[in-house]
């Protein structure tokens, strides 16, 4: 038995290939897992528990059967589904936990997170996150028609890509989209753990460092563009792989 951790699918109409790699994997896999965790940006846009998106129902019902057939379902929100609620968490069968979380993993201690709080050194991101997280405006923004949600959310995309291209003109891309030591360095020892396991940047990685005279690991969960990742968790140890159909 193991613990599955899976972040940066993007789920979405578009990729209906991976949507499909996400179904067999939970109704295979996952259906012998102690638990899943999900590690934010399960899907590519969230703009409510409204969204009527058939790739969110059929995400609902793989994760709500997963749940209901004895295996926990835990998420933690990303850059992507800041906005997912309760109301779809209710709906999938899964409990949103804080990002960041401690969970015991077979006796080790581990933090667990989205990852975009790590990347410090993109200050635009963080101050656009900083601004979206705020509750006054979601409170404000769930408050629109749909429509308007979904205009936003591709406005918001493609500010991001226009953000990135700028980046690669620079050639500060791979340094600033990705974490900061300085700020990894200072959550472990914020938290006295030794290890960290998280997604977001897209670069999947075992990362082993010396935090205050001891060694930690830093776990990078893959992306799901071009196939499957998944990070598998046992009292023996842990492998990071990849999955195709």
């Amino acid at each position: 038995m193991a613990t599955l951790f899976i972040s940066d699918l993007h789920l979405d109409a578009e990729r209906p290939r991976i949507t499909e790699l996400f179904g067999h994997f939970v109704r295979n896999e996952a259906r012998h897992a102690d638990a899943l965790y999900i590690l934010g940006d399960l899907f590519e846009a969230w703009v409510g528990d409204d969204d009527p998106s058939e790739t969110g129902a059929f995400v609902a019902r793989e994760l709500h059967a997963l749940q209901a057939s004895g295996v926990p379902v835990y998420f933690i929100r990303g850059n992507r589904d800041f906005l997912l609620g309760e109301d779809y968490a209710r709906r999938a069968g899964m409990r949103i936990l804080a990002d960041p979380s401690v969970v015991m993993l077979y006796g080790e201690p581990t933090l667990i997170l989205h990852g975009d709080t790590l990347c410090t050194d993109d200050v635009a991101y963080q101050q656009f996150r900083a601004q979206t997280r705020d509750p006054k405006w979601q409170a404000q923004f769930l408050s629109q028609p749909l429509a308007a949600r979904i205009a936003f959310a591709q406005q918001a995309r493609a500010a991001s890509r226009a953000h990135q291209s700028g980046l690669k003109q620079q050639g500060t891309m791979e340094t600033i989209t990705d974490v900061s030591p300085d700020t990894v360095d200072g959550t472990f020892s914020r938290y006295g753990l030794a290890r960290i396991v998280h997604g977001h940047t897209h670069r999947p990685a075992v990362h082993e460092v010396m935090v205050d005279g001891r060694p930690c690991e830093r776990i990078v969960l893959g992306d799901w563009y071009d196939h499957g990742s998944v990070l598998r968790v046992t009292r023996k140890g842990f492998e990071l792989c990849g999955l195709s159909m």
